[in-house]
């Protein structure tokens, strides 16, 4: 360890294990912004395939942007926006995935804030007032701490598409 105040971490005596982790966000308009955003209607183009695109390459730009995270070979990064019509809201998801030395958690988050800083910046020419947040770790698996689960949990529909893998056969894939 140096003498400076700041230093990446030591994974070198860590096993490679599979990591994945599941982050989320929330995006909120106006009713008729919202009908904007699904029917694709937006002034700078479909809102929502943007977003996507961008969660997927904030994701894989995660070290370029924190200074103290681990550059990661990303196996699967998985951007999805989940539209809430009785919110006027999209939900963003970003799942990320590979084996490695150190979790993937700041690139699950890094792609949910790609996306919604995109959802912005598409949606600000019909309306400036924009509001995005709630941004959070749903879970992460893997390493030597195997699953862990934010204490706000996950509703029955999370639950459901993102069920924690089991380990591969033969593999201590959550050890």
């Amino acid at each position: 360890m140096s003498d400076s105040r700041f230093h990446m971490a030591d994974v070198r005596p860590k096993p490679i294990s599979a990591r994945r982790a599941v982050a989320c966000g929330e995006f909120l308009v106006d009713a008729e912004t919202f009908v904007l955003i699904v029917e694709r209607q937006l002034p700078k183009g479909d809102a929502l395939v943007m977003a996507e695109i961008a969660g997927i390459q904030g994701a894989k730009q995660a070290s370029a942007l924190m200074p103290l995270c681990h550059p990661l070979a990303l196996d699967f990064v998985e951007l999805r926006c989940v539209p809430v019509p009785a919110a006027s809201a999209i939900k963003v998801y970003c799942e990320v995935a590979t084996a490695a030395r150190t979790g993937v958690e700041m690139e699950a988050l890094a792609g949910v804030s790609a996306a919604l800083l995109t959802l912005v910046d598409l949606t600000k020419p019909v309306q400036p007032a924009l509001t995005f947040g709630g941004v959070r770790l749903l879970f992460k698996e893997g390493g030597k701490r195997g699953l862990w689960i934010h204490p706000q949990g996950m509703d029955a529909n999370e639950r459901a598409r993102y069920l924690p893998m089991p380990p591969a056969a033969g593999a201590d894939a959550l050890a």
